[in-house]
């Protein structure tokens, strides 16, 4: 790895200077993901379950079916998709300071650093967060992103398939974003499998060749998809059990005790709306608004 030097210390090469860049290549994926949806959308809508609406019997029922799950998906899909990238994931306000108690001047324990109470206002303490980069202090569970440039609270990562940073304030839709791809694709490649597997058959396939590989394309990229989709959506279901983010879960390793796991049952609560809601919600828990005491100033 290279090496400067700076001041007499001694500091690796921060691979994110460049990462600006990736917000061209965020919106590139952008297209990317609607070019598969439109690829998608034609294989199942217009080459296969479309047409057979007009076959009648059986046939025609199951493909009635077919494209009212494929739009009710893909409607979720697209909304969900779109909140997560039109959606501020939580800034840190231009006034925000640590919580200090007016009679005995000490720092709200609940502004403490993640590791450990905080038992001194001094803010040249260590434990107090503090970001060089934007030359302001940082609440619990803040991180900066060098790619949008500013600390996000609660940050989970940088998503370039979105060109926005996943924080506190949509990570909601991400997960329902992640939840209805899953579903999406899924659907679509139990759907184009039948004809898949009729492509290695030795009967005619009615249909143009460029139908054929259109089909073909669509069922191997919609596989692939619910396969990947899986893992990530798998392991962010794990995150919110254990009431975390990825970057906290990295951090925390060598922590024996995370001092916002509630549990999986309130921490999975604390993610929704209320307990006979399936939906995520975007509200904050008690919880949440106690340990980012910073919140109420972003939604003011």
């Amino acid at each position: 790895m290279n090496i400067v030097h700076r001041s007499g210390a001694v500091m690796a090469w921060n691979v994110f200077k460049f990462c600006t860049a990736l917000r061209g290549l965020g919106s590139i994926m952008i297209l990317l993901v609607l070019g598969v949806v439109g690829v998608t959308y034609y294989a199942v809508v217009l080459c296969n379950y479309g047409p057979a609406l007009a076959a009648g019997g059986f046939d025609s029922v199951a493909a009635l079916l077919v494209l009212i799950v494929f739009h009710a998906l893909l409607a979720m899909l697209l909304w969900s998709y779109f909140s997560v990238i039109f959606t501020d994931p939580g800034g840190v306000p231009p006034n925000y300071s640590p919580l200090v108690d007016q009679e005995t001047g000490e720092i709200d324990p609940s502004e403490a650093s993640e590791f450990g109470p905080l038992a001194t206002p001094d803010l040249t303490n260590t434990r107090i967060r503090y970001c060089r980069k934007c030359n302001q202090l940082k609440p619990p569970r803040c991180h900066h992103c060098s790619v949008c440039g500013r600390c996000v609270l609660k940050m989970d990562h940088h998503c370039v398939w979105v060109v926005n940073c996943i924080g506190a304030l949509n990570y909601k839709y991400f997960l329902l974003f992640l939840f209805y791809t899953f579903l999406e694709t899924t659907v679509v490649t139990l759907a184009l499998l039948p004809r898949f597997i009729a492509f290695f058959g030795d009967e005619d396939i009615p249909g143009s060749p460029s139908t054929l590989a259109t089909t073909f394309f669509a069922f191997v990229l919609n596989l692939a998809f619910a396969l990947s989709v899986s893992g990530f959506l798998i392991m962010h279901i794990s995150l919110v059990a254990a009431n975390t983010t990825t970057i906290e879960a990295y951090e925390k390793r060598t922590t024996p005790k995370w001092r916002y796991d509630l549990g999986r049952k309130r921490n999975f609560e604390q993610e929704c709306k209320g307990k006979d809601k399936i939906e995520m919600s975007q509200s904050i828990s008690e919880t949440d608004l106690m340990v980012l005491g910073v919140l109420h100033l972003v939604r003011a």
